[in-house]
């Protein structure tokens, strides 16, 4: 989350009310739903792999 401490509240404020004018009002709760649902997947995905590696790492080690 390093770009977000950058950002700042007026900077946040900006990029809201840019989506806002974008997207309108009806659909930013859609938009803010399928953002989630990308995240949620994408860290299941990285813990995955991440779990796959470090149990090959301990087979290895094991092995030798």
């Amino acid at each position: 989350m390093g770009i977000f401490r950058d950002i700042g509240a007026p900077g946040l404020i900006v990029l809201i009310l840019g989506a806002l004018l974008i997207f309108g009002p009806k659909r930013l709760p859609e938009l803010g739903e399928a953002i989630g649902k990308m995240i949620r997947e994408f860290k299941k995905s990285v813990s995955g792999i991440d779990l796959e590696k470090d149990d090959k790492t301990t087979e290895d080690k094991k092995r030798r």
